[in-house]
C-alpha cells in the first residue's frame, strides 16, 4: 500500500468523528435515563443506614415518628389517578440501546466496506441517530410518567361468585377486617410523596399467575414454597402440587416474576390481577428462618452468612467456625441483624415483609396469615376459580422431623437474650407488627 493510500480524506475524518461523537452522546443519555431510576433508591438506602437503631421503650396505642423515619418508603402514599393511562408499546422484541441493529458499531462496519459512498453514509448515520434518540426519549418520558402514577394501586373487592359454600363466612368476614385494617393503617400514616423505590425493585418478589390471573407476593418462612407449588399447578406445570420437588420450587425457574415485564405489562397486571400476601408473626417468621439456615447443613449460608457472623460476633472462634460458618448461635444472629454495619448484606428470608412485598404502596386484595394458613389459602382457591380437586399442601417442605415453629418454640429462644435485644427486635419489625395487626410479642 502506498503511503498516499493510507490517508483519510477530510470527509472521512469527519465522518468517523461525527460517529464516535454519535456513540459517546447516545452511551450519555442511556446512563443518564438509568442514573434516574437508581438515584433514589440509593439515597434511601443511604439514610436507613445513617438512622440511630438505639433503644427506646415502644407504646403500640401510640406510634411514634420512628414511622416517618426509619421506614419512609412504606408510607409515602397518594390517592389513585384514574385518568392515569400508560401509552401503547408495539407489540415486538425489547430492544438494548446500546447493542440493537442499529448501534453506533454497525455504522462504522459499513463506513470501512463503502468507500466512495460519503454522502449515502452520512444520511444513514444521521437517521440512525435521530431514530436511537427518539427511542431514548420515549423511554426515558415514560419512565418518568410511570414514576409520576399516584400510589397506591387500586384494590377491588372480592368476587365471591364463585364461591358457594356458606361455610366460608367467617373467613370472608376476617378477611375484610384484615384489608380495611391494612388500608387504614396506610392511611393514617401515609405521606404525600411518590414511592421512593425503583419500581423494578418493588414488585421483583411478586409471582405472576396469567391464567386465573394471579399476584403473589412471596413471604419466606410463610408458606411461599407451597405457594409456589399452588401456582405451578394452576399454571398447568404440573398436575398436583405434592409430586413437585423442593428444589423444583425454587431453582427451576418455571414460575414469571412481575419484574420481568416491561412497564405496560406491570402497571396493567397490578391493576386488573387479584393479588395476594400471605405474612407470619414476624418473630415466628425470624426464628423460622434462623433454623432452617443455620441449625442445618446448609452449603449457601453457612459460608456467606455463617462465616462472617462468627468473625465479627463470636471472640476467640476456633479455626474450624471460622473456615466452615457452621454453629451460629441464636444470639450472635440476632447482633447481625440489628447491627447498622452488618459484615454481609440482607436476606430475604429475615426482611421485613414491608420491603418486600410494599403493601401501603401495591393494595393487595387478599392478606392471609400463616396462622391460618389452610383456611386462608383454599378460600382465595375458590375465590380465583382454581379447580374444585386442588387444595393447598399441608406438608413440611424440608425437615419434617422437626417441631414447627410456633409461640412455645420462640419462647425458648428469646430466653437467652436481654431485654433490651428483644425490644430491639420488636422495633426492627415493628412496621410489619402494626400494618399485619399483630399482637405485641412477650419482651
Amino acid at each position: 500500500m502506498q503511503p498516499s493510500e493510507m490517508v483519510m480524506n477530510p470527509k472521512q475524518v469527519f465522518l468517523s468523528v461525527l460517529i464516535f461523537g454519535v456513540a459517546g452522546l447516545l452511551l450519555f443519555m442511556y446512563l443518564q435515563v438509568w442514573i434516574e431510576e437508581q438515584h433514589i433508591g440509593r439515597a434511601e438506602k443511604k439514610r436507613e443506614e445513617k438512622a440511630p437503631l438505639g433503644w427506646v421503650p415502644v407504646n403500640y396505642l401510640q406510634p411514634t415518628s420512628r414511622i416517618m423515619t426509619r421506614e419512609k418508603i412504606q408510607e409515602h402514599i397518594i390517592s389513585q389517578n384514574p385518568n392515569f393511562h400508560m401509552p401503547e408499546e408495539p407489540k415486538k422484541k425489547k430492544e438494548n440501546f446500546l447493542v440493537n441493529s442499529e448501534r453506533p458499531t454497525g455504522v462504522l462496519m459499513e463506513i470501512s466496506h463503502s468507500q466512495g459512498k460519503d454522502q449515502a453514509l452520512g444520511k444513514t448515520i444521521r437517521s440512525s441517530t435521530n431514530s436511537l434518540i427518539e427511542k431514548l426519549q420515549r423511554t426515558k418520558a415514560l419512565f418518568r410518567k410511570f414514576s409520576k402514577m399516584n400510589w397506591p394501586m387500586e384494590t377491588s373487592p372480592l368476587n365471591k361468585s364463585l364461591v358457594k359454600d356458606s361455610k366460608w363466612e367467617n373467613t370472608f368476614a376476617t378477611q375484610e377486617k384484615r384489608r380495611s385494617f391494612l388500608q387504614k393503617f396506610c392511611k393514617k400514616y401515609g405521606g404525600v410523596s411518590r414511592p421512593q423505590s425503583h419500581l423494578f425493585h418493588m414488585v421483583s418478589r411478586i409471582y405472576v399467575e396469567d391464567k386465573h390471573k394471579i399476584l403473589y407476593c412471596e413471604v419466606p418462612k410463610a408458606g411461599c414454597s407451597n405457594w409456589k407449588r399452588v401456582l405451578m399447578v394452576l399454571n398447568g406445570l404440573a398436575s398436583s402440587a405434592y409430586n413437585i420437588s423442593h428444589d423444583a420450587v425454587h431453582y427451576g425457574k418455571h414460575l414469571k416474576k412481575l419484574d420481568s415485564f416491561d412497564l405496560k405489562g406491570i402497571y396493567t397486571r397490578l391493576n386488573t390481577y387479584t393479588k395476594a400476601v400471605f405474612v407470619r408473626d414476624p418473630m415466628e417468621r425470624l426464628v423460622s428462618a434462623f433454623r432452617d439456615k443455620f441449625e442445618h447443613p446448609n452449603s449457601y449460608y453457612h459460608p456467606v452468612f455463617g462465616k462472617a457472623i462468627i468473625k465479627k460476633y463470636r471472640p476467640n472462634a476456633c479455626e474450624e467456625a471460622l473456615n466452615n460458618g457452621s454453629g451460629v448461635k441464636f444470639k450472635e444472629f440476632i447482633h447481625y441483624l440489628l447491627d447498622s454495619h452488618r459484615p454481609v448484606g440482607m436476606d430475604i428470608h429475615w426482611e421485613k415483609v414491608s420491603k418486600l412485598c410494599y403493601p401501603c404502596l401495591i393494595n393487595y386484595d387478599f392478606v392471609g396469615k400463616f396462622e391460618t394458613l389452610a383456611e386462608d389459602a383454599n378460600y382465595f382457591l375458590q375465590l380465583i376459580g382454581a379447580p374444585k380437586e386442588l387444595k393447598f399442601p399441608n406438608f413440611k417442605d424440608r425437615h419434617s422431623s422437626d417441631e414447627r415453629t410456633n409461640v412455645q418454640v420462640v419462647r425458648q429462644y428469646l430466653k437467652d437474650l436481654t431485654r433490651t435485644e428483644r425490644q430491639l427486635i420488636y422495633d426492627f419489625y415493628y412496621l410489619d407488627y402494626l400494618m399485619f395487626n399483630y399482637t405485641v410479642p412477650f419482651l
